[in-house]
């Protein structure tokens, strides 16, 4: 029979997985339950800044084993390329299939017992102890919740709204020409179109990851459909077209969401509920900073957790990190959907892709070492 845990992580992306990992290093009990019960895709631009490595390597993830590509260099794209210049900081990309298997693969051996396709219905809490009511299954009760479910609420515990909501995340994957491969190699690309725009780059093994949001008002136009919207997006976009030549699709359909509330940032938490990655703080896509944050709130929820500090502290010392970084981003991200001819600016002057990097990170001041 197992024991109840000092700690019970519900999700098993990588905030889950990394504060899973920190604690049953300072020999803490701790469960992980996440609702699949095997490798999976998510939406996700699946981008790995510089901070999001060196906290991974922490971790005791190594990315070079993995298959992980190397990023280099940002491209800015509307009908046709615009700019492009080198990245700020070292960058990789790796599908979360891959990365979220191995995080969760270490904290097993940590000695974290993770537990598999289980999915959490509704969370109570009574004075000190938390239940959690389980799916077809007996109820977990444990003294404090790590809420890591990702852009997925539960619940009654939702988020607040974010600051820029009427958007719609799609993501597939695409074998793509080798001609293409080689031209993408090493760069992570940024592709407007009118309504939204599109993020793509190389995974392990040359697989083009193709991630695009757009405002409900353009889908609706499109009928709500995908390949009525992919068509639009290709006619409008010349690089686009050039990219996705002979182009074959994996997936059999894209993975979608809506009601992402983008631009969303905690000031507080509820008490004895610590919220991590997307629970805490959800930055525009285009960025590529959503992982960072993931695994930067992990890290300082262990920090703080250990000392003995509340969920109400790690809001506010988030808050304090993040707010300049993400206010800026949804600023960015507002300015090339209403815009998108403003990015032709950036033609005069490239380098302004890698300052605004620099600007929507997590500090190098706030990471924990």
């Amino acid at each position: 029979m197992r024991s109840t845990p000092e700690a019970l992580i519900v999700g098993g992306g990588p905030a889950g997985a990394a504060v899973g990992i920190l604690l049953a290093r300072s020999a803490r009990q701790v469960t992980i339950v996440e609702r699949s019960a095997g490798a999976h895709d998510k939406v996700c631009g699946e981008f790995l800044s510089g901070e999001a490595v060196q906290y991974l390597r922490s971790l005791g993830i190594d990315l070079t084993a993995l298959g992980a590509a190397p990023i280099f260099g940002v491209r800015l794209a509307r009908r046709k390329c615009i700019a492009e210049c080198e990245l700020p900081f070292p960058a990789m990309s790796l599908s979360r299939r891959k990365l979220d298997e191995a995080l969760l693969g270490i904290a097993a051996r940590e000695g974290v017992d993770v537990r598999r396709g289980v999915r959490i219905e509704t969370l109570e809490r009574e004075q000190t102890v938390w239940s959690a009511r389980v799916e077809n299954g007996e109820p977990l009760h444990t003294q404090s919740i790590f809420l890591a479910t990702g852009k997925h609420d539960l619940g009654k515990w939702r988020r607040p709204k974010g600051k820029q909501n009427g958007l719609v995340a799609f993501k597939t994957y695409f074998d793509i020409a080798p001609a293409q491969q080689r031209a993408l190699r090493g760069w992570v690309e940024i592709c407007l179109f009118p309504g939204g725009y599109a993020g793509l780059l190389l995974t392990e093994e040359n697989k083009l990851n193709f991630c695009l949001l757009v405002n409900r008002e353009t889908l609706r136009s499109c009928g709500n459909d995908w390949q009525t919207l992919l068509t639009r997006i290709l006619d409008f976009s010349a690089h686009l077209t050039m990219r996705l030549d002979g182009a074959r699709p994996i997936l059999k359909k894209p993975l979608a969401l809506s009601s992402i509330p983008y631009g969303m940032l905690l000031r507080d938490a509820e008490p004895g509920l610590w919220r991590l990655g997307d629970q805490t703080a959800v930055t525009p896509s285009f960025s590529g900073d959503g992982m960072s944050i993931a695994l930067h709130s992990a890290e300082v929820a262990a920090e703080l957790y250990l000392k003995g500090r509340t969920p109400a502290e790690l809001a506010a010392r988030l808050h304090n990190e993040l707010n300049s970084s993400i206010a800026l981003a949804t600023t960015i991200s507002r300015l090339m959907i209403a815009a998108p001819a403003l990015a032709h600016a950036v033609r005069a002057w490239p380098r302004i892709l890698r300052i605004l990097g620099n600007y929507t990170r997590v500090p190098q001041t706030a990471l924990v070492s």
